[in-house]
C-alpha cells in the first residue's frame, strides 16, 4: 500500500480527529508546478538540470504556505494534547482527587492514558514521515534541495514535530508505565516501540521506531557537562540540558530561573536564539532516569545539593550588597 493511502486511512480512522497534512492537495500543487515549467521551458529542459525559478508563483505562493500552515496546526495540536495527557498522569493532591471525582476509576484512567499516549506518539511519527516524503517529492519534481532548506526553516520556527519536548516526555511516559507494571484486564498492550537504551559508555538515549523504518533517537547526554542529563529541561529548539547547565548557559541564577534569561539568548548547541523563555521541565524523563540510573542520580543529587546551596547563598549575598550599595 502506498504511503499516501496509508496516511489517509490512518487520519480518517482516528478516534479523536486531529489536524493532518493535505498530501493529495500538495501533490496536485507540485503536479501543476511541473506542468507549468514544462509548458514554459519545454520538456527536454525540465528533464535536465532545470530547477524551480527563484520566485515560482506556485511554490512560493501556494505549496510552502499551505505546508507551513498544516505543519503548525499538527505540532500545535500534538503539543496541546500531549501536555494535557501528561498533566493528568502527573497530577497530585487536589487535582488528582478532582479527576477521580469526575467518574473515572484509577484503573480505567490508566487504560485511557496508555491508549491516548500511544495514539499521540503514532500521530507524531506518521506526520513526521508525511512531511519528509512530501519534501522529498518537492525536490524530485524540481531537481533541487529547496525542500531540505524549507525543513531547516521549519526547525528554526519550531514547527518540526520531532523537535517537540512533549515527544520525549511521551516516550518516557510509556516506558514509566510499562516498567511500573500496571496491569488491567481491559488494558491495551503497552507501547513496546519506546525504549531507553545505553551505549557502550553507559550513556542513555530514548529510541522509538515506527512506520517506514523512521527511527527517533534522542540523546540524553548534556552537551555542557557531558554527563547524563540531571533534572532535564528542553529548550524550545528541542535540545535537552541539565537544569543547572541551562541556567549557566543562559547566565541566570537558579533562583531567578530560566524565565529571567535574555529574550535573544542562544542555545549552546545549535546557537538558535530565543530558546529559554518556553523551556519545558521534563518530569517523566526525570522519573525514568532517576529509577534506571539510580546510583548516578543519587551521586549527582548530593553534589548538586551542595552546589545549589552555594549558588543560592551567593545570589542573596549579591542582592543584599546591591540593596546596601556596597
Amino acid at each position: 500500500m502506498k504511503f499516501c493511502k496509508k496516511y489517509q486511512e490512518y487520519m480518517q480512522g482516528q478516534e479523536k480527529k486531529l489536524p493532518g497534512l493535505g498530501i493529495k492537495n500538495l501533490k496536485k500543487i507540485l503536479k501543476k508546478c511541473r506542468s507549468d515549467l514544462q509548458c514554459h521551458n519545454g520538456i527536454d529542459r525540465v528533464l535536465g538540470n532545470q530547477t524551480c525559478p527563484d520566485h515560482c508563483t506556485v511554490c512560493d505562493g501556494t505549496f510552502f504556505p499551505s505546508l507551513l500552515k498544516e505543519m503548525s496546526e499538527v505540532v500545535g495540536s500534538f503539543n496541546k494534547h500531549a501536555q494535557r495527557l501528561l498533566e493528568q498522569h502527573l497530577a497530585s493532591g487536589f487535582n488528582k482527587c478532582f479527576m477521580w471525582f469526575r467518574g473515572k476509576q484509577r484503573k480505567n484512567q490508566y487504560v485511557t492514558l496508555i491508549q491516548e499516549g500511544k495514539e499521540l506518539v503514532t500521530y507524531a511519527l506518521i506526520n513526521a514521515i508525511a512531511i519528509r516524503k512530501i519534501l522529498k517529492k518537492y525536490d524530485k519534481v524540481h531537481y533541487s534541495k529547496q525542500g531540505q532548506a524549507f525543513k531547516t526553516q521549519a526547525q528554526s520556527m519550531r514547527i518540526e514535530i520531532l523537535q517537540s519536548p512533549w515527544l520525549s516526555e511521551l516516550m518516557a511516559f510509556h516506558i514509566n508505565l510499562r516498567e511500573s507494571k500496571i496491569k488491567s484486564r481491559d488494558a491495551p498492550g503497552f507501547f513496546e516501540a519506546c525504549k531507553l537504551t545505553f551505549n557502550d559508555d553507559g550513556k542513555p538515549s530514548l529510541t522509538c521506531e515506527l512506520f517506514d523504518s523512521v527511527k527517533v533517537d534522542i540523546d540524553l547526554t548534556c552537551s555542557i557537562c557531558l554527563d547524563t542529563v540531571f533534572d532535564p529541561y528542553s529548550l524550545t529548539c528541542g535540545h535537552i540540558f541539565c537544569y543547572m547547565c541551562a541556567c549557566s548557559s543562559a547566565s541566570v541564577s537558579i533562583v531567578d530561573k530560566l524565565k529571567a534569561a535574555e529574550p535573544k539568548g542562544k542555545c549552546p548547541l545549535c546557537r538558535e536564539a530565543g530558546v529559554y523563555e518556553g523551556a519545558v521541565p521534563l518530569e517523566e524523563l526525570r522519573i525514568l532516569l532517576r529509577r534506571r540510573c539510580s546510583e548516578y542520580w543519587e551521586e549527582r543529587r548530593q553534589a548538586e545539593r551542595v552546589e545549589r546551596m552555594r549558588l543560592i547563598k551567593q545570589h542573596w549575598d549579591n542582592q543584599t550588597k546591591a540593596i546596601m550599595g556596597v
